[in-house]
């Protein structure tokens, strides 16, 4: 089922999420519609609390469109190593229409379960290193504006405002 994607400034999207402790069949449906909505969106990436569920749940597809989808299913995902620096332009399906250059590392090394409920361990650059450190960090209530410094973050308020009161106007 495709659910609603909440957008920016909604106040669940600062919420920390929970860690699963049990995947079950509600887990299993949560993935699904979780995958779903990415693909229908479409986006590379979905974070649980994007959808108002706030537990640490995300998947991930940075495949090319003319591609095989190549899923990731992350439970309870967590960085343990991170280096090299990368400076990219991001978005993000709660925000819609805007983007942004945000410095994140280059390579991360994440630890998760699947659906399976095995260990499994991912070794990530390029953009799927930027979509892992961005969907984990939507399970943290933070946004990829967040890391904006203050004065792009409040040009980013302004032009964000403004551009859905001329959507909504219009």
């Amino acid at each position: 089922m495709i659910r609603r994607i909440l957008t920016y400034p909604d106040s669940e999207l600062k919420k920390k999420s929970a860690p699963v402790t049990i995947i079950n069949d509600r887990i299993r449906e949560l993935v699904n519609d979780m995958t779903e909505t990415m693909y229908d969106a479409p986006g590379v990436g979905l974070a649980a609390p994007q959808i108002g569920v706030h537990q640490r749940v995300i998947v991930i597809d940075v495949s090319p469109k003319d591609e095989p989808p190549e899923l990731i299913v992350a439970i309870n995902p967590e960085i343990i190593h991170a280096e090299g620096e990368s400076y990219e332009e991001e978005g993000c399906l709660s925000v819609p229409r805007y983007g942004a250059n945000v410095r994140r590392h280059a390579r991360v090394v994440v630890k998760a379960v699947n659906l399976e409920g095995e260990e499994v361990t991912f070794r990530a650059e390029g953009l799927l290193a930027i979509a892992f450190q961005h969907e984990i960090d939507h399970l943290n209530g933070i946004l990829f504006v967040d890391h904006l410094s203050p004065l792009k973050k409040e040009i980013f308020r302004k032009k964000y405002r403004n551009a859905e009161q001329a959507r909504v106007g219009a």
